[in-house]
């Protein structure tokens, strides 16, 4: 019997509930790859993306089976032959890879009807769908090499694929297509995953890969993994990175996640999948496991507006029940959210804080300033900071001041001097409340 702690569960659950509602209704592209499968991986991913299907994601699954369609060829007596990082497809390799593809599949749709007690399936219902989605073109041939039966995405029929997972069923595409002529196409997992993700505009690309991601420093394996790189960044590392012929190499998924959002993917992930439930470490945690290509940078800081009350006061709630900050209510928030600003992050408010101008005295209180545990140390509460200041010199103000009774430290480092309560202007000094006995510290502006 597995124990539950409160004090630990509950933080946690209520951490990841902002992700559940900003993933509602959704468009997923996951593409697995054939090693993912083969080491075993297939169970606990299926059961991940259950969880994702419960929570109203809308899921395209798309596999791969490169190892598979190698060990059938073996088996045949033959041998794979690959180049520009594509399988040569001769009938042997094709024939092979039809018989991969329909014993993946059975696996797969066999691993989502699943629905053993005291599992993630239990009471799970996930309806798979699959059929002739996409229209594919030969390869041809490249460099005096005929590709014969390998072949690219020609067309992705998006219509049918939205109603499909509009109704609430699992698409589930293999990498192989037809043409107009009924001629069978090997392709690759990327190019079906990548070319269906920008059929459908969707809201993520995830690829559960053999790799952890693009190291920060790419001769370092050791090196930590680059968590996020804005598109301009992506598309010159690229460019600076030989073709690559393998999986492994930094530019075989990467070149993929370029082509995804420069097609209009909001993001594309590279996750790997030997860290066991990557896919919900990457979806439901501020920094995630992998690495992320975005369009633009996701974490803004801006000014508030009245749809981010409630994730303000989600923010600052557990700071006013352990005394850190002063209790305000809903409405004292709403009447005074253009004085707030933010730190967003993919649709999630991380750190917040109010400027509340007493231009009489030329000064302004900095209140509320609150940065979620989860994102500590990362530096947010310094830009939050810095953007107050220039709003306040925006206004021609000569000084902000804070009162805070915990964290006097981290103000004086950063320029704040201590005051007596008299140096307060008069409108606030009214409402300070000497039991409290709030530090009052001041910055200059000028």
């Amino acid at each position: 019997m597995s124990l539950v702690f409160p004090h630990v569960f509950v933080p946690w659950f209520r951490s990841v509930a902002p992700y559940i509602h900003a993933y509602r209704g959704k468009t997923f592209v996951v593409a697995m790859t054939g090693e993912l499968i083969a080491t075993g991986k297939l169970n606990p991913t299926v059961q991940d993306l259950a969880i994702l299907h419960a929570i109203g994601v809308k899921l395209v699954l798309v596999y791969g089976f490169r190892p598979q369609v190698s060990e059938q060829v073996r088996a045949k007596g033959h041998e794979s032959r690959f180049s520009h990082g594509m399988r040569i497809t001769d009938p042997v390799a094709l024939d092979s890879a039809q018989e991969a593809a329909g014993q993946l599949r059975f696996e797969i749709e066999a691993a989502f009807s699943q629905g053993l007690p005291n599992t993630p399936m239990a009471n799970a219902t996930v309806r798979v769908v699959s059929g002739n989605f996409l229209t594919a073109r030969p390869v041809g041939i490249i460099d005096g090499i005929d590709f014969m039966n390998s072949g690219v995405v020609r067309k992705v029929d998006g219509a049918a694929i939205r109603r499909a997972i509009d109704s609430g069923a699992l698409v589930l595409l293999s990498p192989f297509g037809f043409s107009p002529t009924g001629e069978a196409f090997n392709l690759t997992m990327e190019d079906v995953a990548t070319s269906t993700a920008i059929a459908l505009q969707a809201d993520k690309l995830l690829f559960l890969t053999e790799v952890p991601g693009i190291h920060e420093k790419l001769d370092d394996p050791q090196s930590p993994i680059d968590t996020e790189l804005a598109l301009a960044g992506a598309k010159r590392l690229l460019a600076s990175l030989p073709s690559p012929t393998q999986p492994t190499d930094a530019a075989f998924y990467l070149q993929h996640c370029v082509k995804a959002c420069q097609g209009g993917v909001e993001r594309s992930h590279i996750l790997p999948f030997a860290v066991d439930g990557a896919l919900l470490l990457e979806v439901f945690t501020h920094d995630g496991i992998g690495t992320m290509v975005v369009d633009e940078k996701l974490e803004s800081l801006r000014e508030a507006t009245a749809d981010d009350v409630g994730g303000i006061l989600a923010l600052i709630e557990p700071f006013e029940r352990d005394g850190t900050l002063v209790k305000r209510d809903r409405t004292e928030i709403e009447r005074e959210i253009g004085h707030y600003t933010v730190i967003e992050h993919d649709g999630v408010i991380f750190g917040c804080a109010a400027l509340i101008p007493y231009p009489e005295a030329r000064t302004a209180e900095m209140a509320a300033l609150t940065v979620s545990p989860e994102v500590q140390g990362q530096g947010d509460g310094e830009r939050i900071l810095k953007r107050v200041e220039q709003r306040a010199r925006g206004m021609g103000l000569d000084s902000i001041f804070v009162l805070t009774t915990r964290t006097m430290h981290w103000f004086v480092k950063r320029g704040f001097e201590q005051m007596e309560a008299d140096w307060l202007p008069e409108a606030r000094k009214r409402k300070y409340s000497r039991d409290r006995r709030s530090q009052v510290l001041v910055k200059k502006l000028v």
